[in-house]
């Protein structure tokens, strides 16, 4: 199991912590954000795959925003993911 972390850009949340073993993502923690939201998409999504988790989540927007808390955290599991592949 491999600890990442992510720092997010164009977000409330500062960063993302989490665990990724093959493929299944665990113990995500935001930073930062709207701290009862992020606590609850970290447990909807805790032990997905990776690309269960950017087919639900890449692409949402927040407001005015280009991205969003869930579209970074997908974004933060893709680069990990890929490094984990590439290592």
């Amino acid at each position: 199991m491999s600890h990442y972390e992510y720092r997010t850009k164009g977000t409330c949340s500062q960063l993302i912590h989490f665990d990724l073993e093959g493929d299944k993502v665990s113990n995500i923690q935001f930073f930062g954000g709207c701290n009862g939201n992020l606590k609850g998409i970290s447990k909807l999504v805790d032990g997905m795959s990776v690309q269960d988790i950017i087919a639900k989540l890449e692409g949402i927007r927040c407001g005015n925003k280009m991205t969003s808390c869930p579209d970074q955290l997908a974004q933060a599991v893709r680069i990990a993911y890929e490094k984990e592949k590439n290592a």
